[in-house]
């Protein structure tokens, strides 16, 4: 008898898809593991077992390429020490005013104890006063290879 899994919610359906598109209009800067090595590559797969959170940016075109040092400086200096890190990536959108931080994170617990983090404030207050955020948090429920 075939097993009945249950159907993605349609927010995880819903944000998957605004993650995904965001990706593809983006040029990919190099990953950081939690060695801090920008050599390695995101591995992306399906299931609950790792919490994906995808930061999207919005930016004047002028300063897109300060939000990805701040991206990259945010990462080596601070996330990428955090316990439960995974991986990190940043995309600078080729339109000049978006840019998406792509991180893999063992649980949603290990984000909340981040954003609890005394350095976490400053920051994002450094973020905020270049950029707006949406943040999207995500389950990967498609990933398809050629």
């Amino acid at each position: 008898m075939p097993e009945n899994k249950p159907a993605p919610s349609r927010r995880a359906i819903v944000a998957t898809g605004l993650g995904a598109g965001a990706l593809l209009a983006a040029k990919i800067v190099p990953s950081h593991s939690q060695t801090r090595s920008s050599t390695m590559e995101a591995t992306i797969r399906t299931g609950s077992d790792i919490t994906t959170l995808v930061n999207v940016f919005t930016v004047e075109p002028g300063n897109q390429q300060k939000l990805v040092e701040l991206l990259k400086q945010g990462t080596e200096n601070f996330f990428s020490k955090q316990p439960g890190f995974i991986s990190s990536s940043v995309h600078a959108g080729k339109e000049g005013g978006r840019a998406v931080n792509y991180s893999q994170w063992r649980n949603a617990e290990d984000i909340e104890n981040f954003r609890r983090d005394p350095e976490f404030a400053p920051y994002i207050q450094r973020l905020a006063a270049i950029a707006t955020a949406e943040t999207i948090l995500c389950e990967v429920v498609e990933v398809n290879h050629a």
